[in-house]
């Protein structure tokens, strides 16, 4: 077995980090306290089946649209799908509104902040893929593509609420990074 500990030191705040433990996956913790295997790869490749058996079905909708007469989606759609994307992910990772959606897998603030993952295996994959607006907004863009293939009315109108919304949310961040330089310049 490896073991190791460190002293860090940081804005002269002293704190030891955990001792690492190299041991087989059958003995567990890695660090002390916690087990070393809370998700393992088959718990990703049942979420990465999901997703990929997802596009298929949207790929192939698609496919038959398209020989229906249907057209592809548009590049010039492609900005307000990616905004939409954005605060459909955004909304539920961060949201307070989603917490009936993140419960189940994510330990909260009191606040309803998303902290991290609870649990192990598939509980804790899906409360990982809830704490990363990167990896939901993957699955947000595949809902989104796939509602706009099937039906590109709902599609569209959803896409422009959910693009509006991801523009207001830029503009509100922008403004509030405007307003606390124009507070430093000032002081």
């Amino acid at each position: 077995m490896l073991e190791s500990s460190s002293e860090n030191t940081v804005e002269g705040l002293s704190h030891s980090t955990p001792r690492a433990t190299r041991r087989s996956a059958e003995e567990q913790p890695l660090i002390e306290g916690t087990p070393a295997v809370l998700t393992g790869p088959v718990e990703y490749a049942v979420l990465a089946t999901i997703f990929l058996s997802g596009l298929a079905s949207v790929a192939a909708l698609a496919r038959r649209r398209h020989a229906e007469g249907a057209a592809a989606i548009p590049p010039r759609d492609l900005p307000a799908l990616a905004l939409a994307t954005f605060a459909l992910a955004d909304t539920v990772v961060k949201e307070k509104v989603s917490t009936w959606i993140r419960q189940p897998f994510v330990v909260e603030d009191d606040e309803h902040h998303p902290l991290a993952p609870k649990g192990r295996g598939m509980q804790r994959a899906l409360g990982e893929l809830l704490t990363c607006t990167r990896c939901a907004g993957t699955w947000s863009a595949l809902v989104l593509v796939g509602l706009r293939t099937a039906s590109p009315v709902a599609g569209g109108a959803a896409t422009n609420v959910l693009a509006l919304a991801g523009a207001n949310d830029l503009m509100q961040s922008g403004f509030r990074l405007l307003g606390e330089r124009a507070s430093e310049a000032s002081r």
